[in-house]
């Protein structure tokens, strides 16, 4: 198992740059609230995607994205996300499965979290903070990747995007209702398109 860019293998840096912009859908689409279809072809079109979904998240200025967030139906995210020590991850993780500390392992840490899907929008939402995330690089390689702090974060929250769970989901009803209006307070900024076309 290894986790994100291992530095023998050039291939990954290709995936990081050379993709298109696409649109990012909102939580009032399907596609978000379904369980995804696994990863079965690793091929020229799925790293393709992950380059698209790349410059998706970077244009949106994201530290994740599942490729429900941008209209697919496959158990697939990119990332690019800081841990609590500043050490920038990028990789790739297709058919994600993720593992939390159980007993005393496990730490619960609640931050503001948000979502590029439904953008304006923040609330608290207790994590654990350690999280590994086991699948297939984007070669169909098996992988493991393992996140602490703001990082951990990350990966459960896309992993949740590939089982059809947004953040929202977890909060306690006072806190969904704040959230959204947070989110309709601010959603005339972003257009239908958004980031295609940039935030007002």
């Amino acid at each position: 198992m290894r986790e994100h860019t291992p530095t023998d293998d050039p291939r990954w840096e290709e995936l990081f740059t050379g993709g298109s912009t696409r649109r990012v859908t909102r939580w009032s689409e399907p596609v978000l609230h379904e369980r995804t279809r696994p990863v079965t072809t690793f091929d020229e079109d799925l790293h393709q995607l992950i380059r698209d979904m790349y410059v998706t998240n970077r244009a949106a200025d994201g530290v994740g994205l599942a490729a429900t967030q941008v209209g697919l139906d496959l158990a697939l995210f990119i990332y690019e996300c800081p841990d609590d020590d500043g050490v920038v991850h990028k990789g790739a993780v297709c058919n994600p499965v993720v593992t939390l500390p159980t007993g005393k392992q496990r730490n619960l840490v609640s931050v503001d979290e948000g979502c590029l899907s439904w953008p304006g929008g923040f609330q608290p939402l207790a994590r654990p903070d350690l999280a590994t995330c086991t699948g297939q690089d984007p070669w169909g390689n098996d992988l493991e990747v393992t996140g602490t702090g703001y990082f951990a974060r990350c990966l459960q929250h896309e992993t949740d995007h590939c089982n059809g769970i947004v953040f929202g989901d977890r909060l306690s009803k006072r806190a969904r209702r704040k959230l959204d209006e947070q989110h309709e307070e601010l959603d005339h900024l972003y257009p239908a398109d958004w980031p295609l076309s940039p935030k007002l």
